[in-house]
């Protein structure tokens, strides 16, 4: 004679027994902080309490004390970066008195021709100006950031205020960018933007 079926074979399992799933235990004080530097290292404009308490999945207020705090010890150190609160945002800057050293690293070297990777950054910059980082990476399909950072200090691209949409800095060529290309005006340009996406396609790609 078969044997009845056993209590645990017939019942369904209460919730508690059942393996549920948790998102990521909540970050102590330390390690609150060295998400922030992680976050805060690799944006390119100011991004928000709010932002942040996201990513970090915790409350604004404390990201806020966390950031004031972080941006004390950094000035209290004379570290070499700044934490400041800008643009209504927060982000890293290079402390003023150690710029020079950064120029010059930067600037060293200047003479060489452009990589292949400034000249296709310089392009899209040209012809999609003015336009932000984000959007430039998106049309080349890599980070640019050092590219971008190589075009400024040559002096070729220069800021030019925010995107009021996405609150990144719009960059566009200089003078000096017509300048050596003998050029009098962006009128002057070779018609090669067609063969560039517009900026308003550029979220689709």
């Amino acid at each position: 004679m078969d044997e009845p079926l056993s209590h645990s074979a017939t019942e369904p399992l209460d919730a508690d027994d059942e393996d549920i799933e948790e998102g990521p235990a909540p970050l102590g004080d330390d390690e609150l902080d060295s998400a922030l530097e992680a976050l805060l290292l690799v944006v390119d404009s100011p991004v928000d309490e709010d932002a942040l308490a996201t990513a970090l999945d915790t409350t604004r207020l404390r990201v806020a004390e966390h950031l004031r705090l972080l941006s004390d010890k950094y000035a209290d150190q004379d570290r070499g970066i700044d934490l400041r609160r800008a643009g209504g945002g927060w982000r890293f800057y290079t402390r003023d008195r150690y710029a020079p050293y950064v120029e010059k690293l930067l600037l060293d070297g200047q003479r060489a021709k452009l990589t292949r990777a400034a000249l296709e950054t310089l392009a899209v910059i040209a012809y999609r100006q003015p336009v932000t980082r984000a959007r430039v990476a998106a049309v080349r399909g890599v980070n640019c950031d050092g590219v971008i950072r190589t075009l400024l200090a040559r002096g070729l691209v220069e800021e030019t205020g925010t995107d009021q949409e996405t609150g990144g800095f719009l960059y566009r060529t200089t003078e000096l960018f017509l300048e050596r290309l003998g050029l009098s005006s962006l009128e002057d340009l070779p018609p090669i933007a067609p063969l560039l996406p517009e900026v308003d396609s550029i979220d689709e790609l």
